[in-house]
């Protein structure tokens, strides 16, 4: 007798809505967010910075927007940001290199100060083009935690409702293997001064622990 087949669970969900979401492996997504034109962001920048990580990673990382240093090497989170990231992700016992990062946006949105090129947030249209993307990534890896890092990433995944400094760090239901929590994203950090900064950087390192909880217990439960 021939076993039923079992059904995949739902993938986990953006809370504001996409068009369609891509199909294809992560390396066909890849190729076909370089040649995206959803929106005239791609006009001035190098490349489209896609995500980067194990294509089975149960932890997912969500940031806002690529900066410069990403856009010239085309890889998320190389800049400072990134090296704080990865600094505070080893503090929190976990391995860098089993984790995917990617961004909201996956352009550099910028303006030039001489011949600087000075990050510029995306607006409300380019974020909704560059979300197909992002729901596609979910899609393909559905891992058991994702972190939203910074507002943009958090309102992505849960909406403009969510306050993160109301909310951050509490596990938010995303599918049905799927939970999530929001925290500092850290170039906000390397901005602060002083006690600020320092207090930021602590609450960073806590989520990210609370996040590898989560992952070493198999499931994350939402708060009550």
């Amino acid at each position: 007798m021939v076993p039923p087949r079992t059904r995949r669970p739902e993938p986990p969900r953006l809370a504001k809505p996409v068009d369609e979401v891509p199909g294809g492996s992560l390396a066909a997504l890849r190729r076909a967010a370089a040649g995206c034109r959803r929106c005239p962001l791609w006009r001035d920048a190098t490349r489209t910075v896609f995500g980067a990580g194990p294509g089975r990673a149960r932890l997912m990382l969500v940031g806002e927007q690529p900066g410069n240093e990403e856009d010239l090497e085309g890889k998320p989170f190389v800049g400072p940001a990134g090296r704080l990231l990865r600094e505070l992700l080893a503090e929190a016992g976990i391995d860098p290199l089993q984790v995917y990062l990617t961004n909201t946006v996956k352009h550099f949105k910028f303006r030039m100060r001489g011949k600087r090129r000075l990050h510029s947030r995306a607006n409300a249209a380019e974020q909704a083009a560059c979300r197909p993307w992002l729901a596609a990534e979910l899609d393909r890896l559905r891992p058991a935690v994702v972190v939203a890092l910074g507002a943009m990433a958090a309102h992505t995944l849960f909406g403009n409702g969510f306050g993160l400094l109301r909310e951050r760090g509490r596990w938010q239901v995303l599918g049905p293997e799927t939970h999530a929590l929001a925290t500092w994203h850290p170039s906000a950090i390397l901005r602060m001064r002083g006690p600020d900064r320092d207090a930021a950087r602590a609450q960073l390192l806590q989520d990210l622990r609370t996040a590898a909880t989560g992952l070493d217990r198999g499931f994350a439960r939402p708060s009550p």
